[in-house]
């Protein structure tokens, strides 16, 4: 058996993996453990985290041999983890008490945007709070309170840097809803940093 190099292609290492390579499946294992931890502690939360885990790489080894490359590999298991942190969430059921709707942007009758210049410079200010090195604390804790559907588009494409193609396969769904869950988790998250920073809607 082949010992497999720590630079192999992710389809080099799950072809040897489903073959039975179990050195191979370490490396995948070593290669996204800490992305898919990160993932499901954005879909989850810490505590659940490590549950999914554990169930996303079971979920990866038992389906191996059914992996045929008509995707990325990385893609496959993203939607492997994806459905593990969903599944978990729906079992536990948590809910956020309120939602982040309430923050979304307001215009009159008109169409004009009901904030005023000065609301809406410091509106700007919570898009620089959005920044992807900034999300952390309190900002993590918000991410929690979006709708599920656009709290998932948004952490994969904003969060995980993922092509929105790329979320669209994983979510199952179109590349416009991407883009639309994303725009909406964006405004309301916009909102809600800015009422924090003063600006009430």
């Amino acid at each position: 058996m082949v010992v497999p190099a720590a630079e192999s292609s992710d389809e080099t290492l799950a072809a040897l993996a489903a073959a039975g390579d179990s050195s191979a499946f370490e490396v995948i294992v070593h290669r996204y453990q800490a992305r898919v931890f990160r993932l499901a502690c954005r879909l989850t939360s810490d505590t659940d985290a490590p549950d999914v885990l554990q169930e996303t790489f079971l979920q990866v080894y038992r389906h191996l041999p059914s992996f045929r490359g008509e995707s990325q590999f990385g893609t496959w298991l993203y939607r492997i983890a994806t459905n593990a942190a969903l599944m978990h969430r729906r079992a536990t059921a948590r809910r956020p008490a309120e939602s982040l709707e309430a923050f979304l942007p307001r215009f009159d009758a008109d169409g004009t945007h009901a904030a005023t210049p000065a609301e809406l410079q410091v509106a700007s200010r919570a898009d620089e709070l959005l920044d992807r090195q900034t999300l952390a604390g309190k900002a993590r804790a918000v991410i929690a309170r979006l709708p599920d559907a656009y709290r998932d588009a948004f952490v994969l494409r904003d969060l995980e840097d993922m092509p929105t193609a790329q979320v669209a396969q994983v979510l199952g769904i179109e590349p416009a809803a991407v883009r639309q869950r994303v725009h909406r988790a964006r405004l309301m998250l916009r909102g809600y940093l800015s009422d924090l920073l003063g600006v009430k809607p």
